[in-house]
């Protein structure tokens, strides 16, 4: 199948999924939105097909919330302009949608969640791709007589005696029973340390994915198509709150770790003395951890981004930077193979980044642990007080369950139980359990002290070629704010995922993106003083609550302020920041506009890539869930080994200190164990 079959396919399938008067509002929004020019083809009513057909993939409901959305438009373009928005012209639905955009929060978001699947749609175009000179991703080729279901449950890179210890849950007999030392639950930065640590000690070990298992040949397609693979809920988790703050997370074999950077700080050493002082955690220091750090570091070969792959724009940036006297360099990274395909956080097309899927679940399966994928694991099994496994249902392609009835449920006995399901799916698995609930309830911890590194970012327009799609994402760092608690690094997306993530519509919009080759993009993260909420939501979906601080806002719009004067410092003719009422800066004028502005939690445009903290460990049973060894402190046989433990932020993107911390504690429960 190419990706011109694909979309025609997706073009045809919509025509039975809305009304020739939504197509045609729908259309109106496109054309104003995306206007022709500067080389660039204008959107078309085939855009609005291959955006609703979208949507309707991820589910019905998400293409009915949708197309509710135009009544209320419509409604806003008879009281604005007195005509029903379908009689609007171009310039009027542009005018429509700008004043939309500059309204309140409510509004503004309105128009965003109108015209982002049409603006992705759009640019997954092959030709638009071409146009500013950006390679494009196509959808993998299936056999005519192959279904994704039937493709192979494990990579072909696997070793074969790695294959044969992977299977999928919906191959084993309904109601098996299966018995082992150790049940690992999740594959990310967490388990698959565990699982390897544990099976090199030699136990019985059984890693347990709700995921599938991919292959760098699969890491190829369109952003849509990777984020329903390997995204939870295609990556729309977020928080609610004072903002609405994306918080997308993997699930696949490797977790997030599949599609993250792959940047591996270590923790800063003021770190540690709030977590011994706060927490209780006398053991860790920085000399006590170092040990743990060096052994994560030696698997996934991390060293520093190799200066011919961070970038043009890193280059610039880093001459402004040594202009304003600021500490910058290279970042370390687990890539030491890295061509700068620039395709990180949708899997690594030739495994030169070392994420666990390529790393340490192929260890974990060589020292003798058994993978089994496609395995949700609804509840834990608890006997005199005491953890002794778990209850998992085979799981469709889409994670949804193969089969409601209980009795199809797997059975997985151990002596300990290992809940590595990260922040968001840790406090959601262990509170749907009533029993667990309230074993573990008692101090209030689970599911609380979320923290998240909420995250912004600015694009910048160069007069000079800069080639930032060819380029390590993020590979380069400025840490000169550091110690305040805001940390820059690069951050270049791909082609589809830079006109989601631009805020500007009609002509100014399709002129950042006709310069996509010269652009420059870097953001930055705040080390948050803002703790929300897990609790289990509908469907099993995590349901966040996160109200960002006044304090946290403030640091927000400081990292804002010296990236654009770092940018301008650079030679940069316009910055794209995002912020409501500030989305473009041409001049230094602007910037300081920009500095003195109020702003609030919502004028931003968030994401946040780390959560933590939601089943924090701690010396205290009162104020935590697990002890410094990650066992729980309220029911014997339970341990966690993820980022929900974390006590504080570390400051740092937090991969290798979960790492680290759960090698660690691993090999201090195999030595319990034996």
């Amino acid at each position: 199948m190419t990706p011109q079959d694909h979309n025609l396919g997706l073009a045809a399938e919509s025509s039975d999924l809305m009304s020739a008067t939504q197509l045609q509002q729908l259309t109106l929004i496109a054309r104003a939105v995306m206007p022709a020019g500067l080389g660039l083809p204008g959107a078309s009513a085939q855009t609005v097909q291959a955006a609703v057909a979208r949507l309707h993939a991820l589910s019905s409901g998400a293409l009915r919330g949708y197309l509710a959305l135009l009544p209320i438009v419509d409604g806003l373009a008879r009281l604005r302009l007195h005509k029903p928005l379908h009689k609007l012209t171009v310039d009027q639905t542009l005018t429509l949608c700008q004043w939309l955009y500059q309204g309140d929060f409510v509004r503004r978001n309105l128009v965003r969640a109108l015209v982002t699947p049409l603006k992705t749609a759009h640019f997954e175009e092959p030709q638009l791709w071409q146009a500013v000179s950006a390679p494009h991703r196509p959808l993998p080729v299936l056999s005519s007589s192959q279904t994704e279901r039937e493709q192979p449950a494990v990579p072909s890179e696997l070793s074969p005696a790695a294959r044969q210890r992977t299977q999928r849950a919906c191959d084993l007999p309904a109601g098996e029973t299966l018995e082992c030392d150790v049940v690992v639950i999740g594959s990310g930065a967490g388990g698959a340390v565990a699982a390897y640590e544990l099976a090199a000690a030699g136990h019985a070990v059984l890693l347990v994915e709700e995921g599938r298992y991919f292959g760098r040949s699969d890491f190829t397609g369109p952003s849509f198509y990777l984020q329903r693979l390997l995204y939870r809920s295609a990556g729309s988790t977020a928080t609610l709150g004072n903002t609405v703050i994306p918080v997308p997370v993997g699930r696949t074999v490797g977790g997030t770790t599949t599609v993250n950077s792959g940047t591996c700080y270590r923790m800063p050493e003021r770190i540690y003395a709030d977590w011994q002082t706060h927490h209780g955690l006398a053991e860790y220091t920085e000399a006590a951890l170092a040990p743990s750090y060096e052994r994560v570091e030696a698997v996934l070969g991390v060293q520093p981004a190799a200066s011919k792959l961070v970038g043009a724009a890193a280059n610039a940036v880093g001459k402004a930077c040594d202009e304003l006297g600021y500490v910058h360099g290279p970042l370390r990274r687990n890539a030491p193979d890295c061509d700068g395909q620039g395709l990180c956080c949708f899997g690594c097309p030739t495994d030169a980044k070392r994420s666990t899927n390529v790393s340490y679940v192929p260890l974990a399966l060589q020292a003798g642990a058994q993978l089994l994928t496609e395995a949700k694991a609804e509840h834990l099994l608890i006997e005199d007080g005491r953890a002794v496994g778990v209850k998992v249902r085979p799981t469709t392609k889409t994670g949804t369950s193969q089969h409601s009835d209980d009795q199809a449920l797997l059975t997985i006995r151990a002596q300990a139980v290992v809940v590595a399901c990260g922040a968001l799916m840790t406090p959601v698995l262990l509170q749907s359990d009533p029993v667990v609930r309230k074993a573990l309830g008692r101090s209030g911890a689970l599911g609380s002290n979320l923290t998240i590194h909420p995250a912004a970012a600015a694009l910048a327009v160069f007069d000079q070629p800069l080639h930032s799609c060819q380029a390590i994402p993020q590979g380069y760092a400025i840490e000169e704010f550091h110690r305040e608690g805001i940390l820059f690094e690069n951050a270049f997306l791909p082609l589809d995922l830079t006109a989601m993530s631009v805020t500007m519509l009609g002509p100014d919009f399709m002129r950042t993106m006709a310069a996509y080759d010269r652009l420059a993009c870097f953001g930055f993260f705040i080390e948050d003083s803002t703790v929300g909420t897990v609790r289990p939501g509908p469907g099993g979906r995590p349901l966040l609550r996160y109200d960002l601080t006044e304090h946290d806002t403030a640091r927000l719009r400081r990292g804002m302020d010296i990236l654009a004067q770092i940018y301008f410092q650079a030679g940069a003719s316009q910055v794209s920041c995002g912020i409501a009422g500030h989305e473009l800066l041409r001049t230094r004028d602007d910037q300081m506009r920009l500095r003195r502005a109020r702003l609030s939690p919502s004028d931003f445009e968030l994401t946040a890539y780390h959560p933590l903290g939601s089943a924090r460990m701690g010396a205290d049973r009162r104020s935590s869930v697990v002890d410094a060894q990650l066992q729980a402190h309220d029911l014997p046989g339970l341990y966690i080994f993820d980022g929900s433990v974390l006590p504080t932020s570390p400051a740092v993107n937090p991969q290798l200190t979960i790492m680290a911390v759960v090698s660690r504690a691993a090999r201090s429960l195999a030595a319990r164990l034996s």
